[in-house]
């Protein structure tokens, strides 16, 4: 059977890659939930935080992903 440790290696740095953009959008995601929090927009604020509630959520699968492809 073929190695596939330098896929596996070249997979997980993209992943880790995709996780820091991802790490970058809900900070700014943050940003505009607070802003609109302050503004008087509960809507828009409630919707940003759903979509945080997301990013989170894959991020942990993301990071799961990463660690399995680096053991292995």
């Amino acid at each position: 059977m073929a190695d596939n440790s330098e896929a596996n290696i070249a997979t997980a740095d993209a992943l880790t890659l995709l996780l820091h953009n991802q790490h970058a959008i809900a900070a700014a995601i943050e940003e505009v939930a607070l802003l609109a929090r302050t503004s008087g927009s509960p809507e828009a604020h409630s919707n940003a935080i759903a979509a945080l509630e997301t990013l989170d959520a894959n991020a942990q699968g993301i990071t799961d992903a990463i660690m399995r492809l680096r053991q292995s």
